[in-house]
């Protein structure tokens, strides 16, 4: 169902591919609209227990696409180190292949509302758990499932 790297040696392993995921802050998720079109847009993640959450307004054209088809990719970019001299690019960079699902489980959105303020603002439990409570009733959370998981490096970096 998914197509092996061509570039097989520059392949990444999972486990660098899971660091990726984790420490990387923004990704670009990619979906297909209402008329069929391609939609993709940079969003701040969370990688926890194998899938992906992103936070969201509950509409627009994200919404609107993932009600329409659920399956997505998103693309994180590690590394992008332009080399003008050599004409090229030392690069690492993540596709997860999956489908997305709007969470309709409270205790998941907290938790995952947790995790992504956890992330993006560390070690202010105090603050977060304020922001939690004055905003919960606005978040909506998307899901990531992982289908397929591939990562790919420049060969001057293999």
């Amino acid at each position: 169902m998914f197509r092996k790297m061509r570039r097989f040696k520059q392949e990444l392993q999972r486990d660098e591919i899971e660091r990726i995921l984790r420490v990387n802050t923004s990704g670009v998720l990619a979906v297909i609209d209402t008329d069929g079109y391609p939609y993709s847009v940079p969003l701040s993640y969370v990688y926890s227990d194998g899938k992906i959450y992103f936070h969201s307004a509950k509409s627009g054209h994200k919404i609107d696409a993932i009600k329409n088809c659920k399956k997505a990719t998103f693309c994180v970019i590690d590394k992008d180190d332009v080399q003008p001299e050599k004409y090229t690019t030392f690069y690492k960079s993540v596709i997860a292949f999956g489908k997305v699902e709007i969470v309709d489980d409270g205790a998941v959105t907290l938790c995952a509302i947790r995790e992504l303020g956890e992330k993006y603002y560390p070690n202010h439990d105090k603050e977060l758990h304020a922001e939690i409570e004055k905003f919960k009733s606005a978040f909506l959370i998307i899901r990531f499932d992982i289908e397929h998981l591939t990562g790919k490096q420049a060969k001057e970096l293999v």
